[in-house]
């Protein structure tokens, strides 16, 4: 089953197709990419702290690569941090600022 989505968007653009999904969990979504993250499962994921302020894909990336803690953070540079798939620089100001606030910095 598609369903099409009218999106806010210049003219001439297309809706996009979504299909319609179940995730182990038995919630339903609507998605038009090959992302199988289900959103109902991200919201019920979402942790406290410092990774709380981040966009999902953002903060899958740093779990991804093993960083969980402000002082892991710590001892990567902004541009080790940005090689990471799924960290957009979107991102970079609020991890700066929570670092700031515990007296850390990105290393240099």
């Amino acid at each position: 089953m598609t369903f099409f989505v009218s999106i806010h968007r210049r003219k001439n653009s297309m809706a996009l197709p979504q299909t319609l999904r179940t995730c182990p969990n038995g919630h339903q979504y609507y998605k038009s990419s090959d992302c199988p993250v289900c959103p109902e499962c991200e919201k019920q994921n979402k942790p406290g702290g410092f990774l709380s302020t981040l966009s999902a894909p953002a903060r899958r990336a740093l779990e991804t690569a093993g960083i969980t803690t402000l002082q892991q953070l710590a001892t990567y540079s902004e541009k080790e941090i940005l090689k990471l798939h799924g960290m957009g620089k979107a991102s970079l100001p609020l991890l700066r600022t929570a670092l700031r606030g515990e007296g850390l910095n990105f290393k240099l």
